[in-house]
């Protein structure tokens, strides 16, 4: 599957902008991961782009979200990548395979970053991305107050994967400020 085809899936399973807009965060973020940790760039994309495909189908029930996306893309991805899809959630008691681990981390991560600089962006006076420094992030990471929807121990998960959280929310704000135009932000 491309991304085009990916995105069209999307579009037709997703019908609030925002979280259309959420998933390319997510996807961007995932990209630039995949690039620094010498993964697959364009699994690891589509991993961050599909990973709430089900959102709308669920009601946003926990104990169904990211098990009803299975179905949706069975034989569109590799095994793994369904898998770290379906344990994003942690709710649905769904457990991915040692394959997955690395991408499951990763999914979780950039979900939950996404939202902390969404979050950043909305209190700057533009409300821009371009406006976010990492300084800021950190800050914000800081302060559990802010964006209290916002998981840091899933941020933290990032560890996992040999980063620290400095240079993944440097990393993670890059990613999104490349794709600001197409998020309105």
């Amino acid at each position: 599957m491309d991304r085009g085809e990916a995105l069209g899936l999307l579009r037709n399973h997703l019908k609030d902008d925002r979280m259309v807009k959420h998933c390319v965060s997510v996807e961007a973020i995932m990209r630039a991961l995949a690039r620094r940790l010498g993964e697959d760039e364009e699994l690891w994309a589509l991993v961050g782009l599909l990973h709430d495909i089900d959102y709308d189908e669920v009601g946003r029930d926990p104990s169904r979200h990211g098990l009803e996306a299975l179905g949706i893309l069975e034989g569109k991805l590799p095994r793994h990548g369904l898998e770290a899809i379906a344990a994003h959630n942690e709710h649905n008691g769904f457990r991915a395979g040692s394959e997955a681990e690395r991408l499951l981390h990763a999914l979780r991560a950039a979900d939950h970053a996404s939202g902390l600089i969404v979050a950043a962006a909305l209190v700057m006076p533009g409300k821009r991305l371009a406006e976010v420094k990492l300084e800021t992030l950190l800050r914000k990471f800081k302060q559990k107050d802010f964006a209290r929807g916002v998981s840091r121990d899933r941020i933290k998960e990032i560890e996992f994967l040999g980063l620290g959280l400095e240079e993944f929310l440097a990393l993670a704000l890059d990613a999104m400020k490349n794709v600001a135009e197409e998020l309105g932000l």
